[in-house]
């Protein structure tokens, strides 16, 4: 991770003295990165690579090589993984969705929104990555992002139970 400045590690330690003052504050902790290059990828992978029993994703744009390579193989190392994603993917000129989908990984389309514009992974119902980072190169390397990694049972919990509606609504892709 970058060195954060003096503006970022005073808005973490907002964030963080805000939710552990709420009931979902419990056993809080709050990690944040910046993007054009501020490592916002490897955070995740970090993450992803963490991950015991489960990965579940939401997101608008998917095409991060490296991101999709992480999911992969915690799903080939028993983790159980699973991505929705926007209905975009379906036509976009590359999706990571096609090689994750391939590679046995149960990925679903959201098309039940005008854009299904979630960026988040909730990881072994304790860990919680969401912020305006598209799991994309571009995000990475281009764009000015946010990435927020938390660490909150109950928030994790909140996110899943949105996950699964989501889940509910969506349809199974094959890839192309």
């Amino acid at each position: 991770m970058r060195k954060r400045s003096w503006l970022t590690s005073a808005i973490s330690l907002l964030i963080l003295v805000v939710l552990s003052c709420s009931p979902q504050g419990n056993n809080l902790s709050i990690q944040v990165w910046f993007s054009p290059g501020g490592g916002c990828t490897d955070a995740i992978i970090g993450e992803l690579n963490k991950a015991k029993k489960e990965i579940l994703v939401q997101a608008y744009s998917f095409t991060s090589q490296a991101i999709a390579k992480a999911l992969v193989d915690a799903h080939k190392r028993g983790v159980r993984t699973e991505i929705i994603l926007d209905k975009s993917q379906r036509t976009e000129k590359y999706s990571a969705a096609d090689f994750t989908s391939h590679m046995g990984v149960s990925t679903y389309i959201d098309g039940a929104h005008a854009i299904a514009h979630n960026k988040i992974m909730i990881i072994d119902n304790e860990t919680v990555i969401t912020g305006s980072f598209n799991f994309t190169k571009a995000a990475e390397e281009r764009n000015a992002e946010n990435l927020l990694i938390i660490r909150s049972k109950q928030l994790a919990k909140d996110y899943l139970d949105n996950w699964e509606k989501h889940k509910a609504h969506s349809e199974k892709y094959a890839g192309r």
